[in-house]
């Protein structure tokens, strides 16, 4: 079984697109354990559903859902809940796995003591990072990549999205010690044609893991 956590370097970074084409590109599942922001959005996996044309039964249904776009520990309060990260458990996928971390980052709480990257560190899922193109991607990306590293979790690769900025990508290659595996221009629209044509970018799955392997 193939799993990548897939991560941004902040929120509202693109993460349910790019997993829109890497799940195109490796035939791959798809699950977002711990979905916010219901209140102002539709939920993340009915968006990889309608860019890919996934049928139901290749999307594992989010461990949690809830309305405000918050923190999970904080969206989880306001509805007098809170998450276990005991029970995020992906289910058995004969086909790879991507799983999209919550919005905000690595650092975001899921409880009172557990970080989205504690949990990651127990699984230790190859990792791909979404980040901006723009100003700021750099020390954020790399600040990002860096937090992977010191607890020894696997890095798959970069997907870069927005205007394409191709001293940006070379720093992020050479400092970072990663490749960018997929770049997303700025998009007028975003259609399932899209995200067909953008998938076809994206490195074999092979290359893919034995490079995160190898790191």
């Amino acid at each position: 079984m193939t799993r990548f956590y897939v991560t941004g370097t902040d929120t509202g970074v693109g993460k349910t697109l790019a997993c829109a084409c890497l799940a195109l590109a490796w035939d791959a599942d798809y699950w977002k354990p711990v979905q916010t922001g219901l209140a102002e959005k539709p939920a993340d996996t009915a968006t990889i559903a309608a860019l890919t044309g996934l049928p139901a039964d290749r999307l594992q249904k989010p461990s949690y859902a809830f309305q405000a776009p918050l923190a999970p520990v904080a969206a989880a309060a306001l509805e007098e809940s809170e998450i276990d990260p005991a029970a995020l458990t992906p289910a058995f996928s004969p086909r790879p796995l991507l799983i999209e971390g919550p919005g905000g980052g690595l650092m975001v709480p899921l409880d009172c003591s557990t970080l989205a990257i504690d949990l990651l560190a127990v699984w230790r899922y190859p990792t791909i990072v979404v980040a901006r193109s723009g100003r700021g991607t750099i020390n954020h990306t790399l600040l990002t990549i860096e937090a992977l590293r010191h607890r020894k979790i696997p890095i798959a690769g970069v997907v870069m999205n927005g205007p394409l900025n191709a001293g940006n990508r070379a720093a992020i290659e050479k400092h970072g010690g990663v490749p960018v595996i997929l770049e997303i221009p700025e998009l007028p629209k975003v259609t399932r044609a899209v995200v067909e044509e953008l998938a076809h970018a994206v490195p074999p799955l092979g290359e893919i893991v034995s490079e995160a392997v190898a790191a």
